[in-house]
């Protein structure tokens, strides 16, 4: 990885990733603002700014800004997460500066006309409803506001329908004014790209962004809970989870590797036990989500009624003995997996360009690869079995959505899981 940064006088920052063997770039610009950044009586307005900024700008209408992008075979979006919006481009390496250009109209000089407003929100609504109609998505919400109730980490980042029929055109200018600041700001390219006319193009474009100190983020607690919703499903849905370590941490790469061992494929322990030997489920994973100052380990499956009642006895069993039956040829062959994931996301330019936002995010700068498999390579067999006892042997969070009478009920699971 060949990256380069800038910083420029107003606190932006500009990170790139020349690849001379392509001929596209990915770019775009990240905000960290996201739902962690909200108040409960504005939750959603992360999300419903990043609908906002499609909808007409003082140079460009919607439909402008769709046909200028799509004139020349590029693709323009956003998505929004709990620490950061995010806003993105895939072009050829000629049209970077038509990119730049949409990206900081947007960002900068949005209208948001009242009637477009109203009828985004009928857009969002309809999200909602889309989520909430499909529980394999929705699951992850629920038990993320299981683990952090009644807190920014637990809230959902699309929002709530009674919070985003409320919000008016003041509400939009008011956060973007507050959140969308300088120094909140990362510019990154990836691809056929020159770092000194990148830098030159943003530095033109991107000067109505105020450098002032944005509000603090909300600090959250891990609390964890049970929290299980009846529904007329073919399938129960459920995530079992306990909290982990932040995004950058020392022992983030180590974590990883335990959740690529216990269900990351299907060589994976619970994929092993738990769909091929008895056939329990369809699908199951574990997963790890680093925020910024704390993480969570987690484990989803999705489970017909008849098989949902032996489900979570099998996966306490396999917890349990996990920390203590780990080995050097599951620990190098989750290495092998996650090393052969990372160099194979190099060959995009849209990972690369993610890559570059995130490690600077995390890390201040972008890392070189072999920082990274360094940290990988140096994770040994005793340390991870030491984090992973660490791991299980904290307040469980668990969430269901579906026919989930049969389910053993939460004492019960604490039981066998923290003895």
């Amino acid at each position: 990885m060949t990256a380069r940064t800038t910083t420029l006088p107003n606190g932006i920052r500009i990170v790139t990733d020349t690849i001379e063997t392509v001929e596209t770039v990915a770019l775009g610009v990240w905000v960290k603002v996201g739902s962690r950044h909200e108040t409960y009586e504005i939750n959603g307005i992360s999300h419903m700014l990043e609908h906002m900024n499609f909808r007409g700008t003082i140079r460009h209408t919607a439909s402008e800004i769709a046909e200028k992008i799509e004139a020349v075979g590029g693709h323009l979006n956003a998505y929004t997460s709990r620490e950061h919006t995010g806003y993105y481009a895939r072009i050829l390496k000629q049209d970077v500066s038509l990119a730049v250009d949409l990206l900081s109209d947007i960002l900068q000089f949005s209208m948001f006309n009242i009637e477009e407003l109203e009828r985004e929100k009928t857009v969002v609504l309809q999200e909602i409803s889309q989520t909430h109609d499909t529980p394999d998505d929705i699951i992850f919400d629920l038990f993320q506001e299981t683990a952090f109730p009644s807190q920014p980490l637990g809230y959902p980042i699309i929002g709530r329908p009674d919070v985003i029929k409320s919000f008016t055109r003041q509400d939009l200018q008011t956060y973007i004014e507050d959140q969308y600041t300088a120094s909140n700001t990362i510019v990154a390219a990836a691809g056929k790209i020159e770092h000194e006319r990148f830098v030159e193009l943003v530095s033109q474009q991107f000067t109505n962004i105020k450098n002032t100190k944005p509000n603090d983020v909300r600090q959250c607690e891990y609390k964890g809970g049970d929290l299980r919703i009846a529904r007329d499903l073919e399938q129960a849905h459920l995530v079992l989870g306990f909290p982990s370590v932040r995004i950058g941490h020392e022992d983030y790469y180590a974590t990883s590797l335990l959740a690529t061992i216990l269900g990351g494929g299907m060589s994976s322990r619970l994929f092993q036990e738990v769909r091929e030997k008895r056939g329990l489920v369809y699908e199951i994973q574990a997963f790890i989500n680093g925020f910024s100052d704390q993480g969570i380990f987690g484990i989803y499956a999705s489970s017909n009624p008849q098989e949902a009642k032996d489900l979570l006895p099998v996966v306490c069993d396999e917890l349990l003995t996990f920390p203590l039956t780990i080995t050097q040829k599951e620990l190098d062959r989750a290495k092998a997996q996650l090393k052969a994931s990372m160099m194979m996301a190099l060959e995009s330019t849209t990972s690369r360009c993610e890559q570059l936002v995130q490690q600077t995010l995390v890390y201040g700068r972008p890392l070189k690869t072999a920082e990274i498999l360094n940290f990988i390579d140096r994770v040994d067999l005793e340390r991870s079995k030491a984090i992973a006892s660490s791991i299980f042997n904290q307040p469980i969070t668990f969430a269901a959505i579906g026919p989930t009478k049969q389910l053993e009920n939460y004492e019960s699971l604490t039981r066998r899981l923290c003895t």
